[in-house]
């Protein structure tokens, strides 16, 4: 079969346009089918913490706000300039980087006596020297790490994996390194970054300045819980100007919040007063939400002037941080922030419309043939189920690969129909348990609160058949498919995903596809 690259593009294009209005239904793109289950395609979903910056960049350009990007490591000599006697306690929140030294390796004859029986050849003096050579460079920094391997298995002539188990039986330094912290910070407050940005900006740009910036923080927390990360991304912004005061700030709040529902504001002292912060200016920022009530969301305040002085600023400076994941809880009724920001690791729960989609046939036409064909036996067997056996009815008559081929509907047996009680189930969804159910009273419930996966018995059995014919028409030979008491899901050609299996599984729902089918049908080649 081939496939169509630019259609596919103008199919994917119109569908992803209509996905976004009306909601991730299955989009299937020309050629796909459930032979080719890779080609379809689902409207994708964003994470929810990245919806929130998104939202909140486009927020904070509106308003006006450039976006920048702040140092992320700082030097700890920096946190005592900014935090002056608090210091010490940020530095007890912080990581510190660290990173391996690099060993000084000698290389005397014993060294030389186990390379040599490792590559299994003697080394002349110049291979020697520039093994050496090799060696004091990676101390001295002129090789990096990363091509210290293929630096020495071009010296001695030697394959990668040769030199890796030289370096490691002959030179024991490289595995007994172990790791030195440096002065150097990953940022905990996007404060840190606010100053040494500012400080280098003030004086060269038109004032005021307005900046925001969206990213990773890191705090050495004593554990991760339901409300902390050591990671979170911080939504930070500055006013920096002649004429900035606190006021900026609770415009700012307003501004930025409205823009996610919020609609009431009260500002509160923040009883923690960060020595950065002018005395008095840290404010908490308390918003109604229409859901929620009344929620912590932001914190701002005005910048100390003994801690612009530092870096030489010399404007007031307005600064107001927001905890995205902070917020995302709040948007996405999230008690727990872990669960929000890595779900991959907790068990997610599947909707019965989620398992409704993984319920499909094990097999299946490819062909157009191949699908006219199933129709047909679908139709006969349908208008013709009642009949008492044993009867036969032609569904089909035509040439396939060459050869003439009529295909029956059949039941060989007397006192049975043609078709048995169970050919007209249908699959549904009910509760994260897949059913086969007929028509009746006893399953009006599940056939009305359920999600249908649009599949009867008969359609899955007939598929079948429609593909066991076409192969056995092209090798000039005729076949019988019979369906006969149903088990389990592939006894009537239907298979259940893994992902949405092992969901049913864990949480002790069942798949019943039980019932009497009985269902045969023949083909026939002629002359």
């Amino acid at each position: 079969m081939r496939f169509d690259v630019e259609e596919y593009r103008k199919r994917a294009k119109e569908d992803f346009e209509r996905a976004w209005h009306e909601g991730p239904e299955v989009l299937t793109p020309p050629g796909a089918s459930g032979r080719y289950p890779h080609l379809a395609y689902t409207r994708a979903k964003p994470h929810p913490i990245y919806e929130i910056v998104q939202k909140l960049r486009s927020t904070y350009l509106s308003m006006g706000f450039d976006e920048a990007i702040n140092p992320l490591i700082v030097e700890e000599s920096d946190i005592y300039r900014q935090f002056g006697p608090e210091a010490m306690a940020v530095l007890d929140r912080v990581f510190y980087l660290g990173g391996l030294p690099r060993p000084n390796v000698g290389i005397a004859r014993k060294q030389l006596d186990q390379i040599e029986a490792l590559l299994g050849h003697a080394i002349s003096t110049e291979t020697e020297d520039s093994l050496r050579e090799t060696l004091h460079g990676y101390k001295k920094g002129t090789i990096d790490g990363d091509e210290l391997t293929h630096e020495l298995a071009v010296v001695l002539a030697a394959d990668d994996a040769t030199v890796v188990h030289i370096m490691d039986e002959v030179f024991p330094e490289f595995r007994e390194l172990a790791p030195e912290s440096s002065r150097s910070t990953l940022r905990s407050h996007m404060t840190s970054g606010w100053f040494l940005s500012l400080g280098s900006l003030w004086e060269k740009s038109p004032l005021p300045i307005r900046l925001f910036s969206i990213d990773r923080c890191f705090r050495r927390e004593q554990e991760e819980g339901p409300t902390r990360l050591m990671t979170y991304h911080s939504a930070s912004c500055v006013v920096a100007g002649e004429d900035v005061t606190i006021e900026e700030g609770k415009a700012v709040s307003e501004a930025l919040l409205s823009a996610f529902g919020f609609t009431d504001f009260k500002f509160t002292p923040d009883e923690k007063r960060s020595k950065y912060y002018m005395p008095d200016s840290q404010t908490e920022v308390y918003a109604r939400h229409p859901v929620l009530d009344w929620v912590e969301v932001a914190t701002f305040g005005m910048y100390s002037p003994s801690a612009l002085a530092e870096y030489g600023i010399g404007v007031p400076v307005m600064n107001l941080g927001l905890g995205v994941e902070r917020l995302a809880m709040i948007a996405y009724r999230s008690n727990d922030v872990r669960q929000l920001t890595y779900p991959q690791f907790f068990p997610q729960a599947l909707s019965d419309r989620q398992i409704a989609r993984a319920v499909r046939l094990r097999e299946e036409p490819a062909s157009a043939f191949g699908k006219r064909l199933a129709a047909a036996i679908r139709d006969t067997a349908a208008a013709n189920a009642a009949e008492p056996g044993p009867c036969e009815f032609s569904a089909w008559k035509g040439e396939v690969a060459g050869r003439q081929v009529e295909v029956f509907v059949e039941e060989t047996e007397s006192g049975t129909k043609l078709c048995g009680p169970a050919c007209f189930n249908e699959v549904f969804v009910h509760n994260g348990a897949v059913l086969g159910v007929p028509d009746v009273e006893k399953w009006a419930q599940v056939r009305s609160e359920g999600v249908s996966t649009g599949i009867t018995y008969l359609d899955a059995v007939a598929a079948l058949a429609a593909v066991r014919i076409e192969e056995a028409a092209c090798c000039g030979e005729g076949t019988k498919v019979q369906a006969k008491m149903a088990k389990l899901p592939s006894d009537i050609n239907l298979r259940i995903d893994e992902y949405a299996m092992r969901y049913i599984t864990d949480n002790n729902k069942k798949v019943d596809v039980r019932g009497p089918v009985f269902l045969s049908v023949r083909s026939a080649i002629g002359e």
